[in-house]
């Protein structure tokens, strides 16, 4: 048996810079790891695909472990420890891919991005700079950061907000800000809004990860590791993490 840990990313930044014309959406992004991981338990005598964690998860060929394996050719058995939530913004399938990956002595980004747009990134970790459709990545220095997530109980569908993005755009509006994705998301799942503006009301600054649900802070604003807190967007979990080096 062989552990293998994928750590949740977190996108400090992005901008929207354009759109392709098979209407993949052109990046510019930093990207960073967290302590926040997924763990997988790798039997490679096996052939199967076991969640310890939310019933949505998928185990049928959609899921990204087994799109992993596939791309590199091997089988194996895979028990998936779930940490990360779903939906969330974190890339917790993504990096699970990107596990798989490193485990099989890793592909080429632009093979990596195949399985999904955040999966190059998870592949190396720690910070980059990740532009195009996120297949060009670029390593940046690490920098130690102490980071509060709220981690809500509603996912948000990234292509749902990808559309509403370019409805936006259409109707004449430019999302900007430092997250470009903010206002779609916004649109597609109101309690975000709820969320974002609750956070900064008591905790300053406040941005959205990735397309959401999962808000974060710069730095640790509570007291313990973790918990539960009541917001106008229901109840929330929250925990204190850290950046972390690439793997």
């Amino acid at each position: 048996m062989t552990l293998l840990v994928a750590p949740a990313k977190l996108t400090r930044y992005l901008e929207v810079t354009g759109v392709r014309e098979d209407g993949y959406h052109l990046l510019r992004s930093e990207m960073i790891s967290v302590d926040l991981v997924d763990q997988l338990v790798i039997d490679e005598a096996g052939d199967y695909l076991r969640v310890d964690g939310p019933d949505s998860v998928p185990t049928d060929d959609s899921n990204l472990i087994r799109r992993a394996l596939r791309l590199v050719r091997r089988h194996a058995g895979v028990t998936l420890h779930k940490a990360i939530p779903t939906g969330g913004g974190l890339g917790g399938g993504s990096s699970d891919a990107a596990a798989i990956l490193r485990w099989a002595g890793g592909v080429s980004a632009r093979d990596a991005v195949g399985l999904g747009g955040d999966v190059p990134f998870c592949q190396v970790g720690g910070r980059a700079l990740v532009e195009g459709i996120g297949e060009v990545v670029t390593p940046l220095a690490f920098e130690e950061r102490a980071l509060t997530l709220l981690l809500a109980d509603f996912e948000v569908s990234t292509p749902l907000v990808y559309r509403a993005f370019d409805e936006l755009v259409a109707s004449g509006q430019r999302p900007g800000g430092v997250n470009h994705l903010e206002a779609p998301a916004r649109v597609v799942e109101p309690r975000v809004g709820l969320l974002l503006d609750w956070a900064r009301a008591h905790f300053g600054d406040a941005q959205l990860a990735g397309s959401g649900s999962t808000v974060f802070i710069e730095g640790h604003v509570f007291d313990t590791a973790g918990g539960d807190v009541t917001s106008p967007a229901g109840a929330v979990k929250w925990c204190q993490t850290f950046a972390t080096p690439a793997a």
